[in-house]
């Protein structure tokens, strides 16, 4: 899997552009629980970028699992971008960093700034 570093703005780490596998599970706008397979467009250490098709609100509490480890990590919807043929893009925190759940090596260098490919 390639992946680039990319800084828009000041951040806690880098977000690199990763397409990865994820399942998610939480609760739509409509108050229905809902589970979906989607992929990711941007991740960092501190959450990520990822296409969902039901219609979530900001601040709602949703869990991501990673297919190929298992690896559960509870998170908060904090951004809605626009709706695509993929799904919405929602952005997702982490409520407590989880530099290993996107099976990617985030190190100290990949801060705001940086440029290196991995």
């Amino acid at each position: 899997m390639e992946t680039t570093s990319v800084h828009l703005t000041q951040r806690r780490s880098a977000r690199l552009f990763a397409s990865v596998p994820v399942r998610a599970r939480g609760v739509n706008a409509e108050g229905r629980k809902f589970r979906e397979n989607s992929r990711s467009v941007v991740i960092s250490m501190h959450g990520g970028l990822i296409y969902i098709r039901e219609a979530v609100q900001l601040g709602a509490e949703m869990v991501l699992v990673n297919p190929a480890t298992e690896e559960e990590q509870e998170c908060r919807v904090v951004y809605l971008g626009d709706l695509s043929e993929k799904g919405t893009r929602v952005g997702v925190e982490f409520l407590s960093p989880s530099p290993h759940f996107w099976g990617v090596e985030f190190t100290q260098q990949d801060g705001p700034g940086s440029t290196r490919s991995h």
